[in-house]
């Protein structure tokens, strides 16, 4: 498992690199994505994008690199 996603929200600095893994368990399992981000904490909206963007590509890089 890798873990590529920011540690920090770049606009405040609010920590959520911790919060990637529940985040991806949960909308797997059919959760509503503002809900498991008002569970895990997220309330503000930069925080939230960086959360809901996040596109983890080192899988599709990593054999080139």
């Amino acid at each position: 498992m890798t873990l590529m996603v920011p540690v920090r929200c770049f606009t405040c600095g609010n920590v959520i690199g911790h919060t990637w893994d529940q985040f991806q368990e949960r909308t797997a399992r059919g959760e509503a994505p503002g809900a498991v981000l008002d569970a895990l904490g997220l309330r503000r909206y930069c925080c939230r994008r960086m959360i809901l963007t996040h596109v983890d590509l080192l899988d599709d890089v990593g054999p080139y690199g």
